[in-house]
């Protein structure tokens, strides 16, 4: 199911009717796929940096690599907010 998900994050970023688009798209979305593994970890840990050490601190620290499909979620909602047709689109 994630990848299902991934494939049309792609060719809804890069746009539906344009094979281009749709590899630009693919490679954003691996990109931002991959270092959001690495910027997770480091965000939780600087907005939970206040917290006392506990319950709470350790779940959203453990919760960090979910972060990539609050990422994925945000390129999504972004794209369609600001460019409906994709990045590239048909013309």
């Amino acid at each position: 199911m994630r990848y299902t998900f991934l494939i049309w994050v792609m060719v809804i970023v890069g746009g539906s009717g344009n094979n281009w688009g749709a590899v630009l798209g693919a490679i954003l979305i691996w990109f931002l796929w991959i270092k959001a593994e690495i910027w997770g970890p480091e965000l939780m840990a600087a907005l939970t940096a206040l917290l006392p050490e506990g319950g709470v601190r350790a779940h959203l620290m453990a919760s960090a690599p979910h972060m990539r499909f609050i990422a994925m979620g945000l390129v999504l909602l972004l794209v369609l907010r600001f460019s409906p047709r994709g990045l590239v689109p048909e013309k």
